[in-house]
């Protein structure tokens, strides 16, 4: 549909599940896209699939200080941009007394601070108009167990939807936010679970999710075009839940 046309995109994250499915989408929409990831053969897979044209940028998402490297290689390849999908990030799912402060940091580093610090050093390359969409959570509306920690960061992401939208856009750049519910995708066997009890977790998840089933991450990267392109040109400072329902129960 040549929904972004011309537009240059980066998507952190753009190895695997949400982002990687969004990659594909933005492609068919027309977009130059570039993606970051920190596993080599990740990467590479990524390479493999989505194309020479695709550029890809090895990097640690939760390294504030290397994303000026991204910002770099973004300058040299696409000469500015259009649209950032800060997709890249962890779920660990603990009690409170499993936590430490290493782990703690962690996920800060890499859903909060490192993201945060991209967007800070890409500011220079925004187009006017331009798209900055974060990628949320429900976790950040409901009370679900051992999420306390995961459920933080991403409700720090969705206050920079709001806060970031009201300071850039008069820069011409709206900042908003999709929030996925449960996504069938490779973020859930990262959480060092046993299969049996991996099974077990999704099951008890599905079953607070009113649609029934887990979402695919095709839905959630059909919300991100959407808010990518200029369709949503007078959409700023909001949150997009695509989330079977779970975030209203």
């Amino acid at each position: 549909m040549n929904r972004l046309q011309g537009k240059r995109a980066l998507i952190t994250g753009g190895t695997s599940g949400i982002g990687l499915e969004t990659a594909r989408e933005f492609l068919s929409e027309g977009a130059r896209v570039a993606v970051t990831g920190k596993n080599p053969a990740a990467l590479e897979a990524a390479r493999k699939e989505l194309g020479s044209g695709v550029l890809i940028i090895p990097s640690d998402a939760g390294d504030a200080a290397a994303q000026k490297t991204v910002a770099e290689s973004i300058r040299a390849s696409f000469g500015g941009l259009d649209v950032l999908f800060i997709n890249a990030g962890i779920a660990e799912l603990r009690p409170v007394e499993g936590w430490d402060e290493a782990a703690f940091d962690r996920s800060f580093d890499i859903n909060l601070k490192g993201p945060y610090f991209l967007i800070q050093a890409l500011l220079p390359l925004f187009a006017s108009p331009a798209s900055i969409v974060l990628n949320g959570s429900v976790n950040a509306h409901i009370g679900m167990a051992n999420t306390s920690v995961y459920g933080a960061t991403k409700a720090a992401m969705l206050s920079l939807a709001r806060t970031l939208s009201g300071e850039l856009i008069r820069r011409g750049i709206r900042v908003n936010a999709v929030s996925p519910g449960p996504i069938a995708t490779p973020l859930y066997g990262k959480l060092g679970l046993s299969e049996s009890d991996l099974k077990a977790v999704a099951a008890s998840i599905q079953g607070q999710v009113p649609a029934g089933r887990f979402g695919n991450a095709s839905e959630i990267a059909h919300a991100v075009v959407y808010l990518a392109s200029d369709e949503s040109g007078f959409t700023v400072g909001s949150e997009l839940q695509v989330d079977g329902g779970m975030g209203n129960v």
